[in-house]
């Protein structure tokens, strides 16, 4: 399983973009995706994530109400729609997925098997 991540870019605070994850690979629809983001000088953290097992969405609380994560198991593709961005969204954002997770563990990153490369996303005036 491969994942690539794009649609990063520069955006001004109140702005809006959407990432995309790519997944190569069979059986997507079996797995979970998880978006994770990384501020330099900062640890990942847990963005939001689509569990495969009952389509259920699950977001930090940070980003509840402004970020909305979807996928299309006909592209195999994964989208983050990210709106009223703030300067503290500004990370590397990550993509990942992973088989057989648990709602008590979707926000854990070392229980995702498989990373994108991350896409960039900076929130400036």
């Amino acid at each position: 399983v491969q994942l690539q991540a794009s649609g990063g870019g520069l955006v001004q605070p109140g702005g809006s973009l959407r990432l995309s994850c790519a997944v190569s690979g069979h059986t997507f629809s079996r797995y979970s995706i998880g978006w994770f983001r990384q501020a330099p000088g900062r640890e990942r953290e847990f963005v939001a994530a689509h569990k495969s097992s009952d389509n259920s969405e699950h977001y930090a609380d940070s980003v509840k109400g402004r970020f909305t994560i979807s996928r299309d198991n006909v592209k195999n593709t994964v989208y983050l729609q990210m709106n009223s961005l703030q300067r503290e969204d500004t990370a590397i954002y990550y993509c990942a997925a992973s088989r057989g997770l648990i709602t008590s563990s979707i926000r854990r990153s070392n229980l995702y098997d498989y990373w994108g490369q991350g896409t960039l996303v900076t929130v400036s005036s």
